[in-house]
């Protein structure tokens, strides 16, 4: 029954509509959670700590970091996968006469496409930067989020990357949201104009919210 599923077209949509749901719900979250580094480094600092503190005694340290994590790795894989399954599908689909001249594609889809890839590329970088310290200027603090988020947005690459990475993420949420509305039939003639509206808010306050970091650094506001 599962494979039956996730082997229509109807079924990869679906799966992309709800992982894309899981991923926007963390976005929200995860948004205002940077907006607290406003209120200082004890502030956000206490945050990421009790980060890992959630569900404690019943959860260990972490445990539910790495619950938040495992889901949120699930649903990118998913979302990401049955993306390109579809893309390869509907290609296949096309007649014959396009095998050797560009099919054109959407506004829409392209934004989608490269979007994605995009912020697949991001999603990595960022967690190389601000979770492993990997790629990360300044000299990584474990423990010092404030200080290596700060230390981040005060190189140019930094900001350009993040930058990009959420004006893609905006555009990506402008359409994916409509289109998980409509595959998971919330969408109608009435309800239409409302879900655009919906979107497109979404859209704006989480590409500001997030950009707005960023910004803090490079002017001085948050230092």
């Amino acid at each position: 029954m599962t494979r039956t599923v996730w082997d229509s077209s109807l079924g990869k949509k679906t799966v992309m509509a709800v992982s894309g749901l899981i991923m926007l719900l963390y976005l929200v979250v995860h948004m205002l959670g940077n907006l607290k580094i406003f209120f200082g480094s004890g502030d956000f600092n206490h945050y990421a700590h009790w980060l890992r503190t959630i569900g404690e005694p019943l959860l260990h340290y972490e445990w539910a970091l790495w619950i938040i994590r495992v889901v949120l790795v699930v649903a990118v894989v998913a979302h990401a996968t049955a993306a390109y399954q579809l893309s390869r599908r509907d290609i296949r689909a096309r007649p014959s006469r396009y095998v050797h001249s560009k099919p054109r594609s959407s506004y829409a889809t392209r934004t989608m496409r490269w979007g994605g890839i995009i912020l697949g590329l991001f999603i990595v970088w960022h967690l190389l930067d601000l979770t492993t310290g990997t790629v990360h200027s300044g000299g990584f603090q474990s423990g010092h989020p404030y200080q290596n988020v700060v230390d981040t947005f005060s190189t140019w690459y930094g900001d350009v990357i993040y930058i990009v990475a959420m004006l893609a993420l905006g555009l990506h949420i402008r359409h994916g949201f409509w289109s998980a509305a409509q595959t998971l039939g919330a969408g109608s003639r009435t309800r239409d104009r409302a879900l655009k509206t919906v979107a497109n808010v979404l859209a704006l306050v989480l590409t500001a919210g997030f950009i707005a970091v960023p910004v803090a650094v490079m002017t001085g506001v948050v230092s």
